[in-house]
């Protein structure tokens, strides 16, 4: 269950780069879909697997007019961060100060 958490507050953090990477004025270059005519479509998370490592994931869909051509799966063993001190709220409002591990900020270059 930890696992998926970390990978949801992972995405988090990645939807919120994004948003605030993108700029006010008008980008052709951003799209809500997937062109399935002819595209790469690719996602990465990490997940935590011991106190020392974490793995990368890297998942590539290939689309090639209308379907779904190929699958690529990476997965890459990277040293853990550690752990921080952070402070975490429950649903009723109380806040706790707890030990949380580290989570890698992703930066993505595409050419």
């Amino acid at each position: 269950m930890k696992k998926h958490k970390s990978i949801f507050f992972l995405l988090m953090i990645l939807t919120v780069f994004i948003f605030i990477s993108c700029e006010d004025e008008k980008n052709e270059d951003l799209t809500n879909t997937v062109n399935k005519n002819g595209a790469v479509e690719t996602s990465v998370t990490v997940a935590h697997l011991d106190s020392l490592y974490d793995v990368l994931i890297t998942k590539h869909a290939v689309w090639y007019k209308g379907t779904q051509f190929k699958n690529v799966e990476y997965r890459d063993t990277v040293p853990a961060l550690g752990k921080e001190k952070t402070v975490v709220e429950d649903k009723d409002g109380n806040e706790k100060n707890v030990e949380a591990k580290k989570e890698y900020e992703i930066f993505i270059t595409v050419k």
